[in-house]
């Protein structure tokens, strides 16, 4: 039996699990977006949030290397598929951007081709 953490709710981090280009496309469109007029302050923030996580993926893989690969060997995925972890708030701010191409927009709302 789990107990429920006391206090405000905790963010909950969905990992979703993206290629080298993927996540370098990801990266591109996220600079882009901080950089566009008119960016609301808290969407800014969440981007921010969200280019930090593409860096703390690679680290993570280079530290830990075994979860990961565990997973993409059970899957079937290829080496450079990795997890980046989004909060709901994130992943709305990235989902946002109109210049993400739409099977980088599949992969991020969860479906894998």
């Amino acid at each position: 039996m789990s107990v429920l953490p006391a206090g405000d709710p905790a963010v909950v981090l969905l990992p979703h699990w993206l290629s080298e280009a993927d996540r370098a496309c990801l990266a591109g469109l996220v600079r882009d977006g901080l950089t566009a007029p008119g960016l609301h302050p808290v969407t800014a923030v969440h981007l921010a949030d969200v280019l930090t996580e593409l860096h703390v993926a690679a680290a993570r893989d280079a530290v830990w290397p075994a979860p990961a690969a565990r997973v993409r060997r059970v899957t079937g995925w290829a080496d450079d598929v990795l997890p980046v972890r989004l909060s709901a708030e994130e992943l709305d701010s990235v989902l946002g951007l109109p210049a993400l191409p739409a099977a980088l927009r599949a992969t991020l709302a969860g479906r894998r081709p």
